[in-house]
């Protein structure tokens, strides 16, 4: 049985990758260095990996709620 309520317990999930780079304490840092990066540049790009996986995980999730 469908519950009435559309949105999926999943969804909460999504903030995850809003907040994490908005908390710039946590990388606050020139070091370590990646191939001449700081450490700030290669976080940034991993939080783009970061937000494709939470966004596919919540969509095959709740892909089958629907």
């Amino acid at each position: 049985m469908k519950s009435s309520h559309p949105r999926s317990r999943w969804n909460w999930l999504l903030p995850i990758p809003i907040v994490l780079p908005l908390a710039t304490f946590l990388f606050n840092a020139d070091g370590p260095r990646l191939a001449g990066f700081p450490l700030f540049y290669w976080l940034q790009l991993a939080f783009v990996g970061l937000v494709v996986v939470v966004t596919t995980l919540v969509y095959q999730l709740t892909k089958q709620e629907r």
